[in-house]
């Protein structure tokens, strides 16, 4: 904020502290607009009060915050059912969008796909950009290719299959590191059978299309008939891949059914009406929309339903935009007129309902809890504020904002004692739970690039095992060497799609004089001292180098909460038991929604509830 701004208002008079008050503490996502109603920036949030309380709560007075806080006119915000459907969604607002500081794709042809080349006799999966002439089978599109990359890496730790290039893999004699870490099953060198790997590729292709639980049951019978022969180190890795699926997994409130679906509520406050659209298209949420129709102070919601209907759908170009099914929360007396209406103009039956169960019901009630929470924002307030300039983005040209960045420096005394840093930012700031420090052995003392060899090695060689989430930005403290060094392990490693940069320090190692050696395309960088993208580029190697030299603190100790099971009520050792198998554990019932705790057979709604409610009190 800036020095002449009250503590709680923005410079366009938006009383922050009202406006915070009233935002659940929730998962969802957060939009932001500019005074032409474009949407600027979309993120997600586990907690969107704390999350969106962040920006005007920082002090660090950065100059892309003060210009974030001080352009935006308004904010809407989404809450949704879990963490992972707040992920989700907002990759399909982004996609759908496109806004300014999160997306730089031009169209849909550069979306990335899964490919799965069956044409050979062990097939490969690979990530695929542009035409998709190749023969084989496409998976997609997905928003980004960090997100292809994220399941392409959960594909090699589930199932094994090969993603090395064609030509790599015919010119094998020995398996490749990926065998020995876990991470292939070494077709190339016969350490598989063609039916075994077979259905492995049928199990991948089983997930990527959704099929989640044919697997998991799968894999649980064969788990226990491995414990049955005493096989316990085949029931611990059938163990793994289903603790794996099931964080996966978490299904998606919304994704459970296909069609084009439009579920439309309608409330009133004070004489203010608000209508929340949500449109769920194949089964996917791409969003939401809030109206606020001008009308009469004594309308009800019913009839303010009734006028927004029509004039919603109908006089627009095309059919394509009326779903085959509209969902509203008020039944309306000339429902039938308008099925027929609506039908007519999309040349094809439109059904209009308000009497739905089980999952369509559950999609009518956030749509109407949603449009409950902006109608209380809306009269508290009318004018919400916030913007961030996303310098870095722009600087690197990256497609979509960074989400995660990571930085190495390397520390030691005469040659003594070597030390690596990493340390993990996101967009919250320092990620200090997932920094990591790694004492070098067996180099010759003072030789930077085998240390730096080292430490990327073991630490990206733990990511492939699953420990972890690749970055978007690699940041190294060093030249080209140093770059050169990363290139060969993230090579050798068969890592794509992380953006390697190295941070030079200039002839007098004064700040400002940095030089970006950019590993993709082989540019050198120089950007200007005040500029805001470099501000953050110091700040993560400033802070990988302090960490470096200090050693601050551990890595910080998880608890776990061995009995928590055992204190909700109705649960007996058999469900217990049940519970950490279907979830592959107590962290992956921790993980799981009501929704999903709610599909194990024996778990009502009510017990999944307190399930829950146990492992989320005070969150």
């Amino acid at each position: 904020m800036t020095n002449d701004t009250p503590e709680n208002s923005s410079p366009t008079g938006f009383d922050i502290k009202m406006f915070l008050q009233g935002l659940p503490e929730d998962p969802g996502v957060y939009r932001m607009f500019n005074a032409r109603d474009e949407i600027i920036y979309v993120g997600k949030a586990r907690n969107l009060k704390k999350r969106v309380s962040s920006y005007f709560t920082r002090a660090d007075g950065s100059p892309k915050t003060r210009a974030l806080v001080a352009h935006i006119d308004h904010i809407e915000v989404i809450s949704t059912h879990t963490e992972t459907e707040a992920l989700i969604l907002e990759n399909n607002l982004i996609k759908q969008h496109k806004p300014r500081y999160n997306v730089l794709l031009r169209d849909d042809k550069s979306y990335p796909y899964i490919f799965l080349s069956d044409q050979h006799e062990y097939p490969r999966l690979s990530l695929q950009r542009g035409a998709r002439k190749q023969k084989g089978r496409y998976f997609g599109p997905y928003p980004n290719a960090g997100a292809v990359r994220e399941t392409l890496n959960l594909l090699q730790k589930l199932f094994q299959i090969r993603q090395c290039e064609d030509s790599f893999f015919s010119n094998r004699s020995r398996p490749c590191l990926q065998y020995q870490i876990k991470r292939c099953s070494a077709p190339c060198t016969q350490q598989v059978s063609a039916s075994a790997y077979a259905e492995d590729v049928r199990h991948a292709v089983m997930f990527l299309n959704g099929k989640n639980h044919q697997v998991i049951d799968e894999l649980v019978a064969k788990m226990a008939l491995a414990a049955e022969q005493l096989a316990y180190e085949t029931a611990a890795q059938y163990r793994d891949q289903i603790a794996a699926l099931r964080v996966i997994q978490e299904k998606q409130y919304i994704s459970g059914d296909k069609g084009n679906i439009d579920v439309i509520s309608a409330v009133t406050q004070n004489g203010v009406g608000c209508v929340e659209v949500f449109y769920i298209r194949d089964g996917h949420n791409l969003g939401n929309k809030t109206f606020f129709p001008r009308h009469t102070h004594d309308a009800t919601a019913e009839e303010i339903l009734a006028a927004f209907l029509p004039q919603f759908y109908l006089g627009k170009e095309g059919d394509s935009e009326i779903p085959s099914q509209v969902i509203v929360n008020h039944k309306l007396d000339d429902v039938e007129v308008l099925k027929a209406v609506l039908s007519e103009a999309a040349g094809r039956q439109v059904a209009v309902s308000s009497n739905v169960r089980a999952e369509r019901s559950r999609w009518l009630a956030m749509a109407s809890a949603n449009a409950e929470q902006n109608l209380l924002r809306y009269i508290n307030t009318r004018s919400n504020i916030m913007q961030r300039f996303i310098a870095l983005q722009e600087a690197l040209q990256l497609d979509s904002l960074p989400q995660r960045m990571e930085c190495f420096d390397i520390s030691h005394t005469s040659g003594e004692q070597t030390v690596a840093s990493c340390v993990v930012f996101n967009t919250e700031g320092a990620l200090k739970s997932d920094y990591r420090r790694f004492n070098i052995e067996g180099i010759t003392g003072g030789d930077d690039y085998a240390a730096m060899n080292q430490a990327l090695m073991r630490r990206y060689t733990r990511l492939k095992e699953g420990e972890g989430r690749l970055p978007d930005i690699l940041f190294i403290d060093g030249g080209k060497g140093q770059v050169r060094e990363a290139e060969q392990v993230l090579e050798e490693l068969q890592i794509n799609g992380v953006n390697l940069v190295g941070v030079a320090k200039g002839r007098a190692r004064k700040a400002g004089e940095e030089t970006l050696y950019l590993a993709e395309t082989g540019m050198e960088v120089k950007l200007p001292a005040d500029s805001a993208a470099l501000h953050l580029i110091q700040q993560i190697r400033d802070e990988a180098h302090r960490f470096a030299i200090t050693g601050h603190r551990a890595r910080r100790a998880k608890v776990q909460k061995t009995s928590t099971l055992e204190e909700v009520p109705g649960i007996g050792a058999k469900r217990r038991r049940q519970l950490l198998q279907q979830f592959g554990g107590l962290q992956g019932v921790a993980r799981a929604g009501i929704e999903d705790l709610a599909s194990i057979k024996g778990i009502s709604g009510e017990l999944a509830q307190r399930i829950y409610d146990i492992f989320h009190a005070g969150k």
